[in-house]
């Protein structure tokens, strides 16, 4: 039985995460301007809870200077806008003759959570 050698782990620096919620029709603006800016993420696809539709959470580690920068790429590229939507009742289980009225809506935009990382791991 052979014994590897232990791994080195090259413990980082602190710096922040930022977590964004993206629109899908912001999505393609909002990645573009962080590549162009040279900052590396990770997306992985999510669903709002209220309409239900298509967002994308983005993940993006920086140093803590670097924070302002990437929060205001995000909000120059997510915009708001409004859209008519048939929203039913969550207790509408038969639509049945029930029309249900357009409720106008803000949607768009993102959401930023900035988080202190203490230490990250680079293997």
């Amino acid at each position: 039985m052979s014994m590897d050698a232990p791994v080195s782990l090259e413990v980082e620096a602190a710096m922040k995460l930022i977590i964004t919620v993206v629109h899908d029709r912001d999505k393609n603006r909002v990645n573009n301007a962080l590549l162009a800016a040279g900052h590396s993420f990770t997306v992985m696809a999510s669903t709002g809870g209220f309409l239900r539709e298509g967002n994308v959470t983005l993940l993006i580690g920086a140093e803590p200077d670097q924070a302002p920068a990437i929060l205001q790429l995000i909000e120059e590229n997510c915009k708001t806008r409004e859209q008519f939507v048939n929203v039913l009742p969550p207790d509408a289980g038969s639509i049945g003759a029930f029309i249900p009225t357009p409720v106008r809506v803000t949607v768009g935009g993102a959401i930023a959570f900035v988080i202190d990382v203490e230490e990250f791991y680079k293997y």
